[in-house]
């Protein structure tokens, strides 16, 4: 199979769609009990490994019929050492990381492509991807996730992706831990509703304190877990930093971090709107190449930023 480790398609121009917001996906419409979240029990159980393998081929078909690659995300958010001390399982952390990474594997080989497909391995925050709290300093990051990140670079995975991010602090140590592993690392923030970090810091600045701290060692950086209005405004100029920003992952939803925390029903907007918006960002910004969704999206909502922004090869 293929290997990109040392030279992501996405980073030579090559365009990649990604999946929408698995997880909203596995609880909201599969009906899956995910404890804190966590999507990887599913690997464990005939029936969660038999949802995991229709959810990607949904969007393998997709990436095959629109002429894209696709990037393939694994179910790791949730596996690091706090998390999984939560759910019960500390001692799991390397088999589960492992095996998502192979189930990732099997994902590719079975869809047989004829585009691109990266694995990436998934690293949640270790906190509340909504609140910056019991912050971190940059050393303690890296040694936070030094384990999880060095388990995935003795995978196949291509890349590590740093999702739902909130501070730079924490990124910093997530960029070193990976370069001293060997392995490239996407950094993904959330902002809120004004377009700024949760502990208010401004997107710029954020990814501009992490390029300084790391010697620019992210592979590149994207937004997730944000509405595309909330983040509009932000993109605009020919800062360099602007320049790094190589994928999005937004939420179907409009709704602020703290409304989506209290909704007891999922937002899932609407599709075509939600491919409206991506086209507009992607004709000012043409340098994306990362596509896809979070909270709330499906596959709907991918199909309608592949109408929206890519040329359909029937």
């Amino acid at each position: 199979m293929p290997r990109y480790r040392n030279d992501l398609p996405q980073l030579n121009g090559e365009t990649l769609i990604t999946d929408g917001g698995l997880e909203t996906v596995l609880v909201f419409h599969e009906g899956c009990d995910l404890p804190e979240f966590a999507s990887f029990p599913l690997l464990d159980e005939p029936q969660g490994l038999a949802i995991m393998e229709r959810y990607f081929r949904r969007y393998t078909e997709m990436a095959e019929r629109h002429g894209v690659g696709l990037l393939l995300e694994s179910t790791t958010w949730r596996a690091n050492p706090d998390w999984m001390a939560k759910i019960g399982c500390p001692e799991d952390l390397e088999r589960i990381n492992h095996a998502a990474i192979e189930h990732l594997v099997a994902v590719r080989e079975a869809a047989g492509m004829s585009g691109p497909v990266v694995l990436s391995g998934c690293i949640g925050p270790r906190g509340d991807g909504y609140v910056a709290d019991n912050a971190m300093s940059a050393d303690q990051a890296t040694d936070y996730h030094a384990h999880q990140v060095r388990v995935l670079a003795d995978t196949k995975a291509d890349q590590v992706t740093a999702m739902t991010f909130n501070y730079a602090a924490e990124a910093i140590g997530l960029a070193r831990a990976a370069k001293e592993a060997g392995i490239p690392a996407a950094i993904s923030f959330t902002v809120e509703t004004d377009g700024r970090l949760p502990t208010g810091q401004p997107l710029g600045e954020t990814i501009q304190e992490v390029d300084e701290a790391t010697d620019s060692a992210p592979a590149y950086y994207m937004i997730n877990c944000a509405h595309p209005t909330h983040f509009d405004d932000v993109l605009t100029g020919s800062e360099p930093w602007i320049g790094r920003l190589l994928g999005l992952r937004a939420n179907a939803s409009a709704c602020s971090h703290a409304e989506l925390d209290a909704a007891e029903e999922l937002d899932e907007g609407d599709p075509e709107d939600f491919g409206h918006h991506y086209v507009m960002l992607t004709q000012r910004l043409p340098h994306l190449r990362v596509l896809g969704g979070c909270c709330g999206t499906d596959h709907r909502h991918i199909g309608a930023i592949c109408a929206a922004c890519l040329v359909s090869n029937g």
